[in-house]
């Protein structure tokens, strides 16, 4: 059995040990036996837009319950892990709204330079504030300055974390509105009128929200146009206590540096009366949309995504750049909801690797590859295991799309896949791992040290369970050399951190 994974250049084969596993020939790049569907439950994913819940959710991060299912939430969207993102203590009330201050950072008031990273400018916080931030939940920090938000987060890391490693200043944005470049709006009725929005966190009560100060203001755009062409085309809007209606929810995801963007039309049923007509409408009203797909969800279930889905226009998925990459992005597959700080975590976190070109490198909880993507350039070969099959299919496509020939796709649990390994005796030198907002588990840590990684870079979403991992790798012989925050999710309570693990 071959011990070494796929690497680039001469005279490295392709490793095998998924056949030894499986006792089947997989297609190479995917993990699968050639011919065959990849299968294969997600487990502790984040909420790529189909897994996660619709119900009781609240605005939290973006890294969605799993990688492969999206809660419905409350705007700021605690998307990884599925949790919820409560209301902050103190929040607004009407009579904030005109105090002095109460309505945010004050005009004029900028970021200071504290929390930029070398070349970012800084600038003016609007200080607007959304008129439903009181009852939607998701938005906690959105009556504080943003240098006040910062801070709070600063000292979250350092409470949770600074026992097991320094912890530097948090990386803010220069702008940190309009960051998100996935929406994703609930449809229903209010006194006889098409209403969109959030459920309010802790309920199962229908906010209506037109605008969202944290979401791309074009995909608002979109879902306001949705709105009015349900209602001239008369199309019911699902009811799920009467188990009643077509449309249930309307996801957009947009692609920031290529412009590209998806609508993605949940409905009840695949029978879409007059669909040719309205997805002509909706394209007249707004051309920028590059592709808009129909998936079904007939389900008494809090998934949001149903597993069926047509093509109603285009080619059914976008693509974005990030780190000089193209990346190709289905409506189900896990992308980072803030692709300029995601930049630069990912950048940092691929340094913290300290790759020469000679390593062996698995990334866990790969999604459509990115971070394994980024580090296979300094690297002899990577690795990215995955258990979201739609997620895994686009990380194939998207080494071949960027020409990579040093990587290979696995749909497979991480901590089995690494289990294996170290069962068949095989090494790998660093790690990378980028878990849901729930964590990782004792197994998995357990599994790292079992194929003897020498580094691991930890990116979390959660710095509680951050700190709970921590303690598990400590007790395993590995010891944290620092931990650098960034703000992914501003105007939420919720905070990134990029930690570099050594043993």
């Amino acid at each position: 059995m071959e011990k070494r994974i796929s690497g680039k250049g001469k005279g490295t084969q392709m490793r095998k040990e998924a056949v030894k596993r499986k006792g089947r020939q997989e297609e190479p790049g995917t993990g699968r036996k050639e011919g065959q569907a990849i299968g294969g439950k997600a487990k502790g994913e984040r909420d790529i837009t189909g897994g996660g819940s619709e119900k009781n959710v609240g605005r939290g991060p973006g890294k969605e319950n799993a990688k492969s299912g999206a809660s419905i939430s409350s705007r700021g969207r605690a998307e990884r892990g599925g949790g919820q993102a409560k209301a902050a203590k103190g929040q607004l009330t009407k009579k904030d709204v005109g105090a002095k201050g109460g309505t945010g950072p004050r005009k004029g008031e900028a970021i200071k330079k504290d929390h930029m990273e070398e070349g970012q400018k800084a600038v003016k916080h609007t200080g607007r504030l959304c008129k439903v931030s009181q009852i939607c939940g998701g938005c906690q920090y959105l009556h504080l300055p943003y240098e006040e938000q910062l801070k709070l987060k600063q000292q979250q890391l350092n409470k949770q974390l600074h026992k097991f490693a320094k912890v530097y200043p948090i990386v803010g944005m220069e702008n940190p509105l309009h960051y998100r470049n996935k929406v994703h709006a609930v449809f229903g009725y209010r006194k006889g009128e098409v209403v969109s929005g959030v459920y309010q966190e802790g309920t199962h009560k229908l906010v209506p929200v037109e605008q969202c100060v944290i979401e791309d203001e074009k995909a608002d755009e979109i879902i306001a146009s949705v709105r009015r062409l349900v209602k001239s085309f008369k199309i019911r809007t699902y009811d799920e206590d009467r188990g009643y209606g077509l449309l249930r929810h309307v996801l957009v995801r947009r692609g920031f540096a290529t412009g590209e963007t998806m609508v993605v039309l949940v409905t009840a049923s695949p029978v879409f009366p007059s669909k040719n007509n309205f997805v002509k409408e909706l394209l007249r009203k707004h051309p920028e949309i590059t592709t808009i797909v129909q998936n079904i969800n007939g389900r008494d279930t809090n998934m949001v995504l149903g597993e069926r889905e047509q093509i109603l226009w285009g080619k059914g998925y976008i693509e974005d750049e990030l780190c000089g990459y193209r990346f190709r992005i289905s409506s189900r597959s896990f992308y980072q909801v803030n692709p300029v700080q995601t930049t630069r975590l990912y950048q940092k976190a691929v340094a913290l690797a300290e790759l020469t070109g000679q390593e062996s490198v698995l990334d866990a909880y790969c999604g459509i590859g990115t971070m394994g993507i980024l580090a296979s350039g300094k690297a002899r070969q990577v690795v990215g295991v995955e258990s979201n099959p739609d997620a895994v299919r686009d990380a194939v496509k998207n080494a071949r799309r960027n020409k990579v020939s040093n990587i290979q796709f696995y749909c497979n649990d991480a901590t089995q896949f690494m289990a294996q390994m170290a069962a068949d005796g095989e090494r790998l030198d660093v790690v990378i791992m980028d878990p849901p907002r729930c964590g990782s588990t004792e197994e998995f840590v357990k599994a790292v040290a079992a194929v003897k990684a020498k580094r691991v870079v930890y990116v979390s979403c959660g710095p509680d369970t951050l700190a709970r991992d921590l303690a598990v790798f400590q007790g395993l012989g590995y010891q944290a050399e620092g931990v650098w925050g960034y703000d992914l999710f501003p105007e939420t309570r919720h905070v990134e951190a990029v930690v570099q693990i050594k043993r």
